[in-house]
């Protein structure tokens, strides 16, 4: 009899522990997705703050929502950057692309590469110039920016349907 409890007692361990070791990979696997939506809560949280100082006071827009105002101002940047959000654009929404964004924002104009990168206060050296001209083409092909000559970039809302 001692062999068969023994034998038993094993039986019940081994299945104890395999119960174990799946409870410990659902926690792994859901602290890993807790992480993921804990940064992107992080990420819509400062996203909703750009909006806001852009827009200033005035009433924040539903993500989605085209916002009708003509000349490329900051409601139509901020809408682009609700939409970047919302399809987690990772690179439209990093601090680099903010900065630049928002400086299309406060001017409405149209501004070339090296413009930008002079009002940003970074310098004017030619391969920082080019560099910013490949973060300039990577928001037109997002249709946060229009070219709207060759080198010359302004706000454009088509991806929203302004």
């Amino acid at each position: 009899m001692v062999p068969s409890l023994m034998e038993a007692l094993e039986a019940r361990e081994a299945e104890t522990r395999g119960r174990v070791d799946r409870l410990r990979e659902q926690i792994a696997g859901l602290s890993e997705e807790l992480s993921r939506l804990e940064e992107q809560l992080s990420r819509l949280r400062i996203t909703r703050e750009r909006v806001d100082e852009v827009l200033g006071d005035g009433p924040s827009p539903v993500a989605g929502t085209p916002v009708a105002v003509d000349g490329g101002g900051p409601a139509d940047v901020a809408s682009a950057l609700l939409a970047a959000e919302a399809e987690l654009d990772v690179t439209v929404m990093s601090p680099e692309y903010q900065a630049i964004i928002g400086r299309f924002a406060t001017s409405g104009a149209a501004m070339r590469s090296k413009e930008v990168y002079a009002a940003l206060e970074i310098g004017s050296e030619a391969r920082h110039v080019e560099g910013m001209r490949s973060k300039l083409k990577r928001l037109v092909e997002r249709g946060i920016l229009a070219e709207t000559a060759p080198g010359l970039f302004k706000v454009d809302g088509r991806r929203l349907g302004w």
